[in-house]
């Protein structure tokens, strides 16, 4: 309820300041901590990584790593910090992140806005610094500058930055709002892209995995190749999927026509979709990260029956608050009892079988 009326006042303001005081909030402590214990039955193992539960905050909402800590305080298993580049970029003009309120939705066209490799690096060294006590598991999301032509250069430089700080790492491919992006997951340039990408984690001294972050908007000979070459090359694991540019119909008018990535509501069957083609193509091989539109513990249980051993979301935080996170690892462990499973991994591709 409380959350209702915050809203209902960050609702009329700009999108973007919206977010900016929501990160303020988070980094001076005045946004609520959950720290009750997870029910055992969401714990699990995935990339060599013990997860509490299997709920994440999705890429996009910390692109800094300025609230880490507050947000796994709020209940998440995971959190994934970025997209991070190399070097700091301001992103696309503003304004440049709306909200479709009635749609359960938002579209955005940042533009990889954020402080650079660097900035990141130095706040999760101090992180780090605090000890054990911080606890929790990270992963980091890295992208290339836009004016960067060799882009598998920058997301080398992404892991000799970060690379130690991480608890795993993702290849973001796939954001329609950075030109070029979204071709290097044509076969050919995905495969030299990995192999240089993989070259720069096993240097290494602490290898931490190594995902691929696809786009929901792939034809059915994209998603073979993808998957082909996600098995051949040694990828970890796969996060599926980002925002789509496709544009639903009846969506809000005032925002529908927006240049930029809709997630969301509106884009939950569709990720869901290419999640579940994604399974089957790697056999239930890789480890599936599913994201887009997950606003319940019934949709995070979808996910993970269509393939997902992991669930990521962000933008229904927008529209209910943070006590969302609670209510869906309660809901997600009633499905699970429910239907007789023991464990998340269970129910993981139950779908298929």
């Amino acid at each position: 309820m409380s959350y209702r009326l915050v809203f209902s006042l960050l609702d009329r303001m700009d999108a973007e300041c919206a977010h900016g005081l929501a990160i303020h909030a988070l980094r001076l402590g005045l946004v609520p901590r959950d720290r009750r214990p997870d029910p055992e039955i969401l714990r699990q193992t995935v990339f060599g990584l013990t997860f509490v539960n299997p709920i994440g905050l999705a890429a996009g909402f910390d692109k800094n790593a300025a609230v880490v800590t507050p947000m796994l305080d709020l209940g998440f298993g995971f959190v994934e910090a970025g997209t991070v580049t190399p070097l700091p970029q301001p992103g696309n003009p503003k304004p440049r992140l709306f909200r479709l309120t009635g749609d359960r939705a938002v579209i955005n066209r940042m533009g990889f806005n954020n402080e650079g490799a660097a900035a990141m690096a130095a706040r999760l060294q101090a992180r780090a610094s605090r000890g054990p006590a911080v606890r929790g598991i990270l992963g980091i999301n890295l992208g290339k500058n836009k004016d960067q032509a060799d882009a598998a250069a920058d997301y080398v430089a992404g892991v000799a930055a970060l690379g130690a700080l991480a608890d795993y790492l993702v290849i973001n491919v796939s954001s329609p709002n950075t030109p070029g992006l979204r071709a290097l997951q044509e076969r050919t340039r995905l495969q030299e892209l990995i192999a240089r990408v993989l070259a720069a984690r096993d240097a290494l001294a602490r290898k931490p995995p190594l995902l691929l972050k696809i786009a929901p908007d792939l034809m059915a000979e994209e998603c073979a190749d993808i998957a082909a070459v996600a098995l051949e090359s040694g990828l970890d694991g796969l996060i599926v999927s980002n925002t789509t540019v496709a544009r639903p119909p009846g969506l809000d008018p005032r925002h529908a026509g927006e240049a930029g990535g809709l997630s969301g509501k509106p884009l939950f069957e569709a990720s869901t979709e290419v999640l579940r083609d994604m399974y089957r193509r790697t056999e239930g091989r890789l480890p599936i990260i599913g994201v887009g539109g997950v606003a319940g513990g019934a949709d995070a249980y979808a996910k993970i029956r269509a393939g997902a051993s992991l669930v990521q979301l962000y933008s229904a935080l927008v529209f209910e608050g943070p006590g969302l996170v609670r209510r869906i690892k309660t809901e997600l462990a009633a499905l699970l009892m429910r239907d007789g499973f023991a464990s998340v991994a269970a129910a993981v591709g139950v779908d298929h079988r």
